[in-house]
């Protein structure tokens, strides 16, 4: 069973050599932009012109004339006539560059790691498989007034309304459980955040998040990239015209608190092309979306991998950090200044 990290892997290959693998001729303008004619074996526009735009240093393509677009394993995908939305064909494929380019995958991604991308995956051996399947049951006895989120400043409305607790057995013993509901509010697992970060390692990652089983005859996997965490909330009220997109738990649980009810977070460093059609959903034609991430390489490629699924659907804006920063640690008055609130 080859083991693939995702996240790892992106950053890892190097775009003009991946394009170069699917006999694309490399021309670089504007610094560290390709330009040319889209090569994807789905473009059938009756006009050829040069419509295909790659930022090489980001790894994030566009085709204007046939509107697909998406980072540098979406593009390998689509390039094998595969399907990047499924993550069998997204694994296929992942594993074909990994080997073709001699990267080998580490361990453990860190903090607000994609939990699709950085773990061991259990082959189906051929099973039917659901994602997401609501669960049949709900943690209990876990202890909001932990020191941890107290520490943090989160008040006890905002505990409540995510339904934060700190768990004391079970697989997630030891974390603050973090509850995930799919678009319909379905509960569709619960992540864990260690409490004391000096615990963390690669056997004891920051988030533990659900991990695929077998029941029954049937394989049921957790992809947190079909939802967008908080978005069942906002859902319930109605089409918005503005919502703002956040990489994690903490900052959305800090935006909320802070008056910014309308927000929403990935749950990692970039927003899958399920994600940017719930968010689409979710605000009306002509409507704003608002990209706060953090104030590093992660959070930049982050933006840009929102601002290639929703541009040019949906306006979209940058609330740009200062190098560093994270949402959190804004006060409220500075997140109204970042966020142009009055």
């Amino acid at each position: 069973m080859t083991w693939v990290n995702f996240k790892q892997l992106r950053e890892s290959l190097d775009f003009e050599k991946v394009l170069g693998l699917y006999g694309v001729t490399v021309k670089t303008s504007k610094g560290n932009r390709h330009q040319g004619f889209c090569p994807l074996p789905t473009h059938h526009a009756k006009r050829r012109t040069p419509s295909f735009s790659a930022k090489l240093n980001w790894g994030a393509w566009q085709c204007f004339g046939c509107g697909a677009r998406g980072n540098i394993l979406d593009f390998a995908v689509r390039m094998e006539g595969l399907d990047p939305t499924n993550m069998q064909d997204l694994r296929t494929v992942a594993v074909k560059l990994q080997e073709h380019f001699g990267i080998v995958p580490t361990g453990d991604e860190g903090p607000e790691a994609n939990p699709d991308e950085g773990r061991k995956v259990e082959e189906p051996a051929g099973l039917p498989t659901i994602v997401n399947a609501p669960l049949d049951f709900e943690l209990k006895n876990l202890d909001p007034k932990h020191p941890y989120l107290v520490g943090r400043g989160f008040t006890p409305e905002t505990i409540e309304h995510f339904r934060l607790g700190f768990c004391s057995k079970g697989l997630m013993k030891d974390r603050v459980v973090i509850p995930l509901r799919d678009h319909k509010a379905a509960l569709v697992g619960y992540a864990g955040r260690v409490v004391d970060d000096n615990r963390i390692s690669e056997a004891n990652p920051r988030y533990r998040f659900p991990s695929g089983r077998e029941r029954n005859g049937v394989y049921y996997d957790f992809q947190k990239s079909q939802f967008l965490y908080n978005g069942f909330a906002i859902a319930r009220t109605g089409r918005l015209r503005e919502i703002c997109v956040v990489e994690s738990f903490t900052a959305c649980w800090w935006l909320w608190q802070n008056g910014f009810r309308n927000v929403v977070a990935l749950m990692g460093a970039s927003c899958s092309p399920q994600q940017a059609e719930l968010l689409i959903r979710l605000v009306v034609s002509g409507g704003l979306v608002t990209i706060l991430t953090d104030g590093d390489e992660a959070g930049e490629r982050c933006a840009v991998s929102v601002f290639t699924e929703l541009a040019p659907r949906r306006a979209v804006r940058r609330a740009k950090l200062q190098d560093g920063k994270q949402p959190t640690d804004l006060s409220a008055a500075e997140l109204k200044m970042m966020l142009g609130k009055k």
